[in-house]
């Protein structure tokens, strides 16, 4: 079977579900060391992470991506030593790469290869160091023959048009999301104009990722929309949030939430949050969606079941639950018998179940 590519998909007017955020569940399942982030983990503990990408693929991932998130040779030297062994670039994206094309061989499966900011930005070495650092992971990519490339996670629109021209010499699809909210970069550029700039590098795809939540997002995709279609271009719209509510928070997002990493479960988005954001971004426009730090397989499921009339299938994950709890007529408790529908599960305001108040709007100081 001869598997679709990426432009192929969208320009049919398809759906193209991503995959969820794999730091942070890795984290929690104890395979990765919170702070540095790094993706040690496709070379020691291949299993976990292979069961993660299958993970997502049964809950209705079209897409998942290589596990080499801050994986450039600068971020993994400045952090070899409080991770354990030290191991290069070249190490673990070439596991990640086998990994992914592994499970993804097993269906339909399309695999992205992700690169994202590297330290050497913020230090000031200049564009020819930066590139020279994204290049080389996205040389792997084009040896290991993925499918497409993901720039993610940058906060500087100037960075990440200096990735995209990297990934666009590999002659492959290129996918280009910031970690923005609705106050753009960190340099005061606003989403619009990062929209803008992006698709002017060459980007197939621009969006948003990670560090504000499904509803957050939106708003910060309407605006690039706005941007995009004022200056005349079309670029297909991606949106993958991260799984944390993050209302009153600055530039830094989630990452500004004093539970930030540890205790973070109480800001968890639920899954009836992301079907209300699915059909929001397909209703926008969006046409690749998916999730970030935080967002888990039961997330990814959500997007597939709310949108599962326009792609005109179930994801497997869904042989064992129907879709707004319909299951639950089964129970052998009377009250919940009653707890089936989307008015139920769609109305419901989730409490944290704490009898004191909450962290609402005590942010660090030192969070902007």
């Amino acid at each position: 079977m001869v598997k679709k590519g990426l432009l192929e998909r969208l320009k049919e007017g398809g759906v193209v579900i991503g995959d969820g955020g794999y730091v942070f569940a890795l984290e929690k399942r104890g395979y990765v060391t919170a702070g540095p982030w790094t993706p040690e983990a496709s070379v020691e503990h291949p299993d976990a992470v292979r069961q993660l990408h299958r993970e997502f693929i049964r809950s209705g991932s079209d897409v998942i991506q290589t596990f080499t998130f801050y994986s450039s040779e600068d971020k993994l030297k400045l952090h070899g030593n409080e991770v354990g062994k030290e191991f290069t670039c070249k190490e673990i994206n070439n596991a990640a790469c086998k990994l992914a094309l592994e499970v993804a061989a097993e269906g339909d499966t399309l695999v992205a290869g992700g690169v994202c900011q590297c330290p050497s930005y913020n230090e000031g070495k200049g564009k020819v160091f930066v590139q020279g650092q994204l290049r080389e992971q996205v040389k792997i990519f084009t040896d290991n023959k993925v499918d497409f490339i993901i720039c993610e996670f940058f906060m500087n629109v100037e960075e990440i048009e200096w990735a995209i021209e990297v990934a666009k010499e590999s002659g492959l699809p290129v996918a280009a999301t910031m970690c923005v909210g609705i106050n753009g970069d960190f340099a005061g550029v606003s989403p619009g104009e990062c929209a803008v700039r992006m698709a002017k590098a060459g980007a197939d795809i621009v969006g948003v990722n990670c560090l504000f939540d499904p509803y957050m997002t939106i708003d910060t995709i309407k605006a690039m929309k706005r941007a995009l279609d004022f200056e005349g271009l079309k670029p297909f719209l991606m949106a993958q949030p991260n799984g944390f509510f993050t209302t009153g928070t600055g530039k830094r997002g989630y990452a500004s939430c004093p539970e930030y990493p540890f205790a973070m479960e109480p800001r968890v988005v639920s899954r009836s949050d992301v079907h209300k954001f699915a059909r929001a971004a397909y209703d926008l426009g969006v046409r690749y969606i998916g999730g970030c730090c935080g967002f888990e397989a039961f997330h990814i499921r959500a997007i597939a079941e709310e949108l599962a009339k326009e792609r005109g299938i179930l994801p497997l994950a869904s042989d064992k639950h129907e879709p707004w709890g319909a299951a639950n007529r089964l129970s052998s408790h009377p009250f919940i018998n009653e707890r089936v529908g989307k008015e139920y599960w769609g109305s419901i305001v989730p409490s944290s179940g704490r009898p004191h108040p909450p962290t609402y709007g005590q942010l660090p100081k030192a969070a902007p």
